[in-house]
């Protein structure tokens, strides 16, 4: 008697414990377009949003950075649309160049 008794309560926490659930409001998390950076990049490339290129130099900016890691830049690609962007590699300085990428600083 005691196990049927045990198994009811545990079965009734259950059915209850599913029911919160099922009644909880569902979440979705959208991804906003301000929330991503206008300028993003690493060693290997990097990407700049298309309303930042239209306001700003895109292919200095993309010098710029890939100075830094001692690379020259390689356009990919390009959305020309809100949401759009402009993708870029960064590579190895090509053989027989006498000097190292040139960092603009201003």
């Amino acid at each position: 008697m005691r196990r049927i008794v045990a198994a009811s309560l545990i079965a009734m926490g259950l059915v209850v414990m599913g029911g919160m659930l099922a009644g909880a409001p569902a979440q979705a998390q959208w991804l906003d377009i301000d929330t991503v950076p206008p300028f993003k990049g690493n060693d290997t490339g990097g990407i700049v949003a298309y309303t930042l290129a239209t306001q700003a130099d895109a292919r200095q900016l993309a010098v710029d950075h890939c100075a830094r890691y001692g690379k020259v830049v390689k356009f990919l690609g390009v959305q020309p649309y809100y949401g759009g962007y402009v993708s870029f590699a960064c590579r190895w300085v090509p053989y027989g160049a006498a000097e190292r990428p040139l960092r603009t600083l201003y």
